[in-house]
């Protein structure tokens, strides 16, 4: 299956010059920049300050987790009768202790509550551009090897098809998501460390596959595209 080029998810060093170059790269090329976009998640999941990084792990796995037992209704229900149990104690602590204390702080939650949460209009216009672009590149390859453009690449799908059958009867759909976010979290961090030895591995297993593809393409003969005739 052919593969786009996409600008990278995780520059090796951070700055802000290079994030500008990657977005510039990429709207040269026809690809838009998921690093510029979603940068605080990129951040995220490569680690790059653990106090956040671990806390919000924690969470979604903690999350995933409790779904995987409970309905997604009693699962929420228990969420936020917990957030509101905790901001309904602090408050009356809060209240008691400038009670006691005379004192005038205020609301503790004040800072929050005057918090802008509103979704900028135009990143939201951004990333939804970038989501399109993405699902009409991916319709299209779809179109392609189901359609069987290329013979040799429609067998490759197929296999993969075939695999994910035996996927799913190993796992079910919750499982998959845990251990998408386990992976998420876990395998960019292990490639930007290990950076020099996977991309090695990978073109050495690329370079094999190609030998490989090439070779079926010979050997099938609807397997080859026809040139087109010059009118």
């Amino acid at each position: 299956m052919r593969m786009e080029p996409a600008c990278p998810m995780s520059p090796e060093k951070e700055k802000e010059d290079s994030d500008v170059v990657c977005k510039e790269s990429c709207i040269a090329n026809g690809n838009s920049c998921f690093w510029n976009i979603l940068h605080p998640l990129a951040a995220l999941i490569y680690w790059r300050d653990p106090k956040k990084s671990g806390p919000v792990f924690g969470c979604i796995l903690g999350v995933l987790l409790s779904l995987a037992y409970f309905s997604l209704i009693s699962v929420l229900a228990y969420l936020s009768l917990l957030i509101l149990t905790g901001t309904v104690a602090f408050r009356i602590h809060n209240t008691v202790l400038q009670a006691i204390q005379k004192t005038s702080d205020g609301h503790p939650f004040q800072n929050i509550l005057e918090m802008d949460l509103t979704l900028p209009a135009e990143k939201v216009h951004e990333v939804a551009d970038v989501a399109v672009a993405h699902l009409n590149a991916a319709v299209s390859e779809l179109r392609r090897l189901f359609l069987v453009e290329d013979f040799v690449d429609s067998l490759k799908f197929g296999v993969l098809l075939w695999c994910l059958t035996y996927v799913g009867s190993w796992f079910n759909g919750m499982t998959l998501v845990i251990i998408g976010v386990v992976a998420l979290f876990t395998l960019p961090k292990v490639y930007e460390t290990n950076k020099a030895q996977i991309d090695q591995n990978l073109a050495l297993v690329q370079s094999k596959i190609n030998d490989l593809t090439t070779k079926v393409k010979a050997a099938i003969p609807f397997g080859k595209k026809e040139p087109k005739k010059e009118e």
